[in-house]
């Protein structure tokens, strides 16, 4: 995974801290393929450990001495800040490749400074109109198209965790851990703003006459000629189906005489990999935090786009992830109050198409 360039700025390009956290997340979550699988969890997470105390050290200016308790070294407000700066650093060096994971079918997502502008261009999907001419005309009727642009402005979103400093900083809580709910606390909120802008799109689209876009019932028939038209409509750039594992249990042929064995795809995985001549892809569920063990994916519709194309959604991610303490000592108890803040923003803006079949 590539290190956005705030992340290596702010690491002075000694990178090794951040690397070390994306492959011990990735390891953790079982990300295949990103991760070192010859060394253990374990020895991953102690390395981390080590490697976070010296960064704090690194940033702080206030390195440990022998004889003096970590925790009177905590008190420091140089150390505060670099503890919280460097879990800031820690979640922006994931983030962006864990949204990617989950919205990036339909999701082209920018990442810019602070200040930056979040100009998307949008070209023209029609061609150009053809004539017949008589062989003494100079020129058709003159044909010209124009580029859109959409701009969005990324909104501030904050966490407020409350944390005891002393036990962060003497391993008494683990401060690897609390980045990393951070940042999957960021990555599902973005998920669901992302779906939540994608989903409404397409419950807009047409549903009668020649247009039509969203229909409603599953059939074969239904699935073959809107993946044509999405296809046809976006240049020739092939139609993938898309959806939730639950939605995609119905994406099976009509005929009932059909028989699927043991060792099918359907049986293995509970969808088919590719269906009618085009590739089946599953969005991967997300939870909602907000209601008791609510999912925040719908699960009753399948949808048809063109990855290739023109994504349909828009999405800006502003500026480092910021943090700010509210120190112990303004407490009774004297415990922190740690506030994350982080800016993005989504639009949907686009030339290309897509279609939507709601099963229920």
């Amino acid at each position: 995974m590539r290190l956005p360039n705030n992340v290596v700025a702010f690491a002075q390009n000694d990178v090794t801290l951040y690397e070390q956290f994306q492959d011990y997340f990735n390891h953790k979550h079982n990300k295949v393929g990103h991760f070192d699988a010859d060394t253990k969890l374990t020895d991953k997470k102690s390395q981390l450990d080590e490697s976070i105390k010296k960064e704090i050290a690194k940033f702080s200016n206030v390195a440990s001495v022998e004889g003096i308790a970590p925790e009177v070294l905590a008190t420091n407000p140089m150390y505060q800040w670099a503890a919280f700066a460097i879990v800031g650093a820690m979640v922006d060096a994931i983030l962006p490749d864990t949204v990617i994971d989950s919205i990036g079918l339909y999701t082209d997502l920018r990442v810019g400074g602070f200040g930056d502008s979040f100009s998307f261009d949008i070209e023209a999907r029609d061609l150009f109109v053809v004539s017949k001419y008589g062989n003494g005309a100079r020129s058709a009727e003159v044909r010209k198209q124009f580029k859109g642009q959409v701009n969005i402005i990324p909104e501030n979103r904050q966490i407020t965790v409350q944390t005891s400093l002393y036990k962060v900083l003497c391993g008494l809580e683990d401060i690897a851990d609390f980045a990393m709910k951070a940042a999957r606390s960021l990555e599902t909120q973005m998920t669901v703003d992302a779906f939540t802008a994608f989903n409404a799109a397409m419950l807009a689209l047409p549903n009668t006459g020649d247009d039509q876009l969203r229909i409603a019932g599953y059939t074969q028939e239904d699935v073959v000629e809107l993946c044509q038209k999405v296809t046809a409509f976006n240049g020739g750039r092939k139609a993938v189906i898309v959806g939730t594992q639950l939605a995609l249990q119905n994406v099976l042929p009509t005929d009932t005489n059909y028989r699927y064995s043991l060792e099918s795809d359907y049986v293995k995985i509970g969808y088919i990999k590719t269906a009618f001549g085009y590739d089946v892809m599953v969005l991967p569920q997300v939870a909602d935090h907000t209601v008791d063990f609510k999912l925040a994916l719908d699960d009753n519709n399948i949808y048809v786009l063109s990855p290739s194309a023109d994504k349909l959604l828009k999405g800006a991610l502003e500026g480092s992830t910021l943090s700010h303490v509210q120190p112990a000592q303004a407490t009774a108890n004297l415990t922190e109050n740690v506030t994350f803040s982080k800016r993005w923003g989504f639009a949907v803006a686009t030339s290309a198409i897509a279609g939507i079949i709601t099963i229920a």
